[in-house]
């Protein structure tokens, strides 16, 4: 009777992994993620049809260039450690679908994803056809993605839901929610034929995001982006909080498993919080994320607690984010995808792991600032194996090559398209450097990268790689 059970689970499990997959190529059908329509009354028909579930928790709501996805799971460590059950979207994902929709921390199962599929799915084909009655295109992507992410927290339900914008603020689909607080990380070039060509430009259209009622939490900004929010925090009659003016990360330095960083929040000043997550901008991001989090559980008069504070961070992660995926040699994925990650990132390797030198493995989409991302990163590369993962939108390998010769120069640059092919050539080359290798350029990248770790079975434990990590920067101290 026990094999029985054992047997009818698994059935039960390849059952539900089909529906979810099933749901995941429905989705697909439709107009990718990068075909942004400038509107949000598609979305918003959407989720009135459903009720609007966005209504049905309290938001916190993240834009900005960098850092959100960081920040949106480092807030939302801190909000299950106060007790509240959370929903966090996010995009993209590394490996699975799934993984963009988190339910107190964890995946939303596959049952859970194909039941909201089933659910929403005729009203999104009743917008579907009142669009195309009015002859536009149909729910994207993304607009339908969104509105099965929102239905999902509905029903779950969450108590706060934590939305990572997926590109600028003012039309995506994402801006249905109303955030009672607003997060702004730092506003630097990208997506820049959508977006904008400056910083002030794009600093406006993730300004959209702020609506009135919330208490706006912003990084530290160049000046003419900080202009732009403070002029539509003015407009809709909203507090807005501006790191190095209302809070500060006043202290950070390395520690054995991450660093340990000060915050000047709100309400209280937080010394000396370990956060399991290397590099600078993290510490920024947590320092971010925390008082935000402040704002949001007491509008920012109400000191978080010693122990909220410690489980909450130490349950923070950040997959692809200086993610120590491999040792012998040292293997790390970042998703720097623009030059202000890659800046970040060159300053990590060095503060956090001690690197002075590098092998890159780099994949980048099409239109992307690929010379900025290699000027920034040239000062630490040994050498680059350029490659491409297997998304469509991937830059070929010959082209991206072409980019990276200019920068770096004919012999620091191999070209294998052949993705497993590169990441080993790039390992084999680092050992025989007594180096490490470092892969970035684009999250499919990273996510087709962990999945050639673990066929070829060198792949860390989830469960290890803070050690790992740890392993190194403590190897580093003592040279």
């Amino acid at each position: 009777m026990a094999d029985d059970s054992i047997d009818d689970r698994i059935l039960e499990a390849l059952e539900h992994r089909e529906a979810a997959q099933a749901a995941y190529e429905a989705l697909l059908a439709r107009a990718g993620e990068q075909a942004v329509e400038p509107r949000i009354e598609a979305t918003r028909r959407a989720v009135e049809l459903l009720g609007d579930p966005q209504r049905a928790f309290r938001v916190i709501h993240i834009t900005g260039t960098n850092g959100k996805g960081s920040t949106a799971r480092i807030a939302d460590a801190l909000l299950r450690a106060h007790g509240l059950r959370t929903g966090v979207l996010t995009s993209p994902h590394l490996e699975r679908v799934n993984e963009r929709i988190m339910l107190d921390g964890e995946p939303v199962s596959d049952e859970a994803f194909a039941r909201g599929y089933d659910d929403v799915a005729p009203f999104l084909e009743m917008v579907d056809a009142e669009l195309e009655a009015a002859g536009e295109r149909r729910l994207t992507f993304f607009e339908a993605f969104t509105v099965l992410a929102l239905a999902i927290m509905a029903d779950a339900p969450v108590d706060v839901a934590v939305l990572e914008v997926g590109m600028g603020g003012t039309w995506d689909s994402t801006n249905v929610a109303d955030g009672d607080v607003a997060v702004i990380t730092p506003i630097a070039l990208d997506h820049t034929n959508r977006l904008g060509t400056t910083v002030e430009a794009i600093a406006r259209e993730k300004a959209g995001i702020i609506k009135p009622d919330a208490i706006v939490v912003s990084a530290a900004q160049a000046p003419e982006a900080l202009a732009v929010l403070e002029a539509r925090a003015a407009e809709v009659g909203v507090r807005l909080l501006v790191e190095g003016r209302d809070f500060a990360l006043s202290a950070q330095a390395v520690a054995v498993g991450g660093q340990l960083i000060t915050v000047r929040g709100l309400a209280a000043e937080y010394i000396d919080q370990l956060v399991p997550l290397l590099g600078a901008h993290q510490g920024a991001n947590a320092a971010l994320a925390l008082v935000a989090v402040e704002a949001f559980l007491g509008g920012g008069g109400q000191p978080m607690t010693a122990q909220v504070l410690a489980d909450g961070f130490a349950a923070a992660t950040s997959p692809g984010r200086l993610d120590v995926i491999g040792s012998q040699p040292l293997v790390i994925l970042d998703a720097a995808h623009n030059p202000h990650g890659a800046t970040a990132l060159r300053a990590a390797l060095g503060e956090f792991f001690g690197l002075e030198r590098v092998t890159l493995v780099l994949g980048v989409l099409v239109g992307k600032d690929v010379t900025g991302v290699l000027e920034a990163l040239e000062p630490v590369v040994d050498e680059v194996v350029v490659t491409q993962s297997r998304s469509e939108r991937a830059l070929p390998a010959d082209d991206l090559a072409a980019q990276a010769v200019a920068v770096l120069g004919a012999d620091r640059v191999l070209v294998e398209p052949e993705l497993g092919t590169a990441v080993e050539a790039a390992r084999e080359s680092a050992a025989d450097r007594g180096g490490a290798v470092v892969v970035t350029g684009s999250i499919t990248l990273l996510g087709d990268v962990l999945g050639h770790a673990r066929e070829a079975g060198w792949l860390v434990r989830p469960d290890a790689r803070r050690q790992a990590a740890t392993v190194e920067v403590t190897d580093e101290e003592q040279r």
